[in-house]
C-alpha cells in the first residue's frame, strides 16, 4: 500500500520540527561555548585591567544568557537540560577555584559563626575588639571589612547558616560550597515552578546562566544565596496551597536580607490577620536568641549602614539624587521621599494582594513587578543585592527583569583606576534603563487592552 499524502505530511512536518530543535541546541551549545571562554577570561581580565574589564565581560556574558533562553526554549528538553546543567556546574567549579576578588563579605560570614561557636553573640563585639582576640587566625581575620569599625550587620537566620556551615569548616571554600547548596535548590524550585505553569523547564538557563548568581555566588560567595532559596521555598509552598507556612519561609528569608518583605504582599489575602501574626512570631522568635545585647540586636544597620550606603542622607537614593539635581536640596527631603516610597510599596502591595487573578504565572509576574519597584525605590549601591531578582529571569523572563539583572552588574565598580564611573552615572543607566522599559511595558500593555475591548465590541 502506498502511504497517505496526510500520513507523509505528518511526518515531514516531524522531521522538519526536529531539525529545528537540534539546530537550536546546537546554538545553545555554541552560546555556551562563548560564554565559557568570556568566563575563563573574566579573572585575568580583571586582574590586568581592572573592574570596568569585568564589567563589560560579564556584561556581555549576560546578554548572551538572554540570547541562550531564546534557543533553549526551542531545544530538545532532555540534551539541553544536561547542557544547561552541566556547563553551570563547570563554570561555577571554575570560579570557586578563585579568592572572592569583587567582595570580602564572606569573611565576615565565617568569622561570625566562629564567634557563635566560641558561645559568644555576634552581635556584642567588633572583631577587632581585644575579647576576641583569642579566635584571630591569618587566613580570616586579615580580610574581615570593618573589623575595628562595626559588629555584624546579618540578621538572625543568617547568623543560624554561619554558625551551622563553620561546624563543617571555617573556611571560605566551605561557606561558599554552602551557599552554592542554596543555589542548587533555587534551581530546583525554578525548574518545579516552570513545570507547574506549563512553561519550558529549559528556561532554568536564564538562571545558570546569568553571570550575576555565577559571580557573586560561586565566587563572592554572598549569603544572598540563602535569602533567594528561602523566598523561593516560601513561594512555591505558598503558591501550592499552603500561605502560612511559606510565609514563615518568606519571614526568615527577610532575616537574611530585608528587602524580600514586599513578597509577603504577594501571599497576602487581605485582610487576613492571621499571615502578619505568625510573621511577626516567626521573626520575634529568631531574634530570641541573640537579645542579650538589647538592641545591639540590630547590628551595624542602625550605628553606620544606612550612612554608609549614602540613605540617611539621601545621596545614593536614585530618584531623590535627580530630584536634588532639578529642584535643589532641602531639609526633611530623605524623610518626605522614605515616607513616599513606603505609601508607594504599600499601595502596590494592597493592589497585588487584591488581585482577582490568583493564577501562579499572574502571582509571580506581580511579585516580580513589586521586586523591581523595590530595587528602583531604594536603588541599592552593590550588584549582589539584585540577586533577588535573577529567579524571576526565568519564571517570568520580562524585559525589566533581565535589564535590571544585566544592569547591576555596572555597580561592581571596586577600584578607582584612570577609566572610573561615577556610580551615579552608572545608577542612572541602570535605574534610568528600568524606568524606560517599565514605562514601555506599560504602554504596549494599555494599547493590547484597548484592542482587546475594541475587538470585543
Amino acid at each position: 500500500m502506498k502511504p497517505l499524502p496526510g500520513a507523509i505530511t505528518g511526518q515531514f512536518d516531524r522531521l522538519v520540527r526536529f531539525d529545528h530543535k537540534i539546530s537550536s541546541l546546537r546554538l545553545l551549545a555554541g552560546i555556551g561555548i562563548v560564554l565559557t571562554g568570556l568566563t575563563l577570561a573574566t579573572p585575568y581580565a580583571f586582574e590586568t585591567a581592572g573592574d570596568n574589564a569585568f564589567i563589560a565581560l560579564s556584561m556581555l556574558a549576560g546578554l548572551l544568557a538572554i540570547v541562550a533562553t531564546s534557543l533553549a526554549e526551542r531545544s530538545q528538553p532532555g540534551r539541553a537540560l544536561w547542557l544547561i546543567i552541566g556547563l553551570a556546574i563547570a563554570l561555577r567549579a571554575y570560579v570557586l577555584l578563585f579568592d572572592p576578588f569583587l567582595s570580602s563579605d564572606v569573611y565576615r560570614y565565617v568569622w561570625d559563626g566562629r564567634v557563635q561557636a566560641a558561645g559568644i553573640n555576634p552581635y556584642r563585639y567588633m572583631p577587632a575588639d581585644e575579647a576576641l582576640v583569642f579566635l584571630r587566625d591569618g587566613m580570616v581575620f586579615p580580610h574581615i571589612n570593618r573589623a575595628d569599625t562595626a559588629v555584624t550587620i546579618y540578621p538572625p537566620v543568617a547568623q543560624f547558616f554561619f554558625f551551622i556551615v563553620t561546624r563543617f569548616g571555617e573556611s571560605v571554600t566551605v561557606m561558599r560550597l554552602a551557599l552554592l547548596g542554596c543555589e542548587a535548590v533555587t534551581v530546583t524550585l525554578i525548574m518545579l515552578l516552570l513545570r507547574r505553569m506549563n512553561r519550558p523547564v529549559t528556561r532554568v538557563v536564564a538562571y545558570l546562566w546569568h553571570p550575576l548568581p555565577l559571580w557573586e555566588i560561586a565566587n563572592s560567595g554572598h549569603v544572598d544565596a540563602l535569602m533567594v532559596v528561602l523566598m523561593m521555598l516560601g513561594l512555591w509552598i505558598a503558591l501550592t496551597g499552603h500561605a502560612l507556612r511559606g510565609a514563615v519561609l518568606i519571614a526568615c528569608s527577610v532575616l537574611v536580607k530585608p528587602y524580600v518583605a514586599p513578597v509577603l504582599a504577594g501571599i497576602w489575602r487581605p485582610w487576613d490577620l492571621k499571615m502578619p501574626l505568625v510573621v511577626i512570631a516567626a521573626i520575634a522568635l529568631c531574634y530570641l536568641p541573640y537579645m542579650s545585647v538589647g538592641w545591639g540586636v540590630l547590628g551595624f544597620l542602625t550605628k553606620g549602614y544606612l550612612t554608609e550606603e549614602g540613605i540617611s542622607a539621601g545621596n545614593d537614593l536614585w530618584l531623590l539624587s535627580l530630584w536634588r539635581l532639578v529642584i535643589g536640596e532641602h531639609q526633611g527631603d530623605v524623610v518626605a521621599y522614605v515616607t513616599l516610597a513606603a505609601l508607594v510599596l504599600v499601595f502596590k502591595g494592597l493592589s497585588v494582594a487584591r488581585s482577582s487573578d490568583r493564577c501562579m504565572a499572574a502571582r509571580l509576574a506581580d511579585i516580580n513587578m513589586l521586586l523591581l519597584i523595590t530595587l528602583l525605590l531604594l536603588s541599592p549601591n552593590r550588584p549582589w543585592y539584585f540577586l533577588i531578582i535573577t529567579p524571576f529571569a526565568a519564571l517570568c523572563g520580562s524585559a525589566p527583569t533581565w535589564v535590571v539583572s544585566i544592569g547591576a552588574l555596572l555597580l561592581s565598580e571596586q577600584l578607582d583606576w584612570d577609566f572610573y564611573i561615577p556610580r551615579m552615572v552608572t545608577k542612572s543607566i541602570l535605574f534610568g534603563g528600568l524606568v524606560l522599559v517599565l514605562t514601555f511595558a506599560s504602554l504596549r500593555t494599555r494599547m493590547q487592552r484597548t484592542a482587546d475591548e475594541g475587538l470585543s465590541q
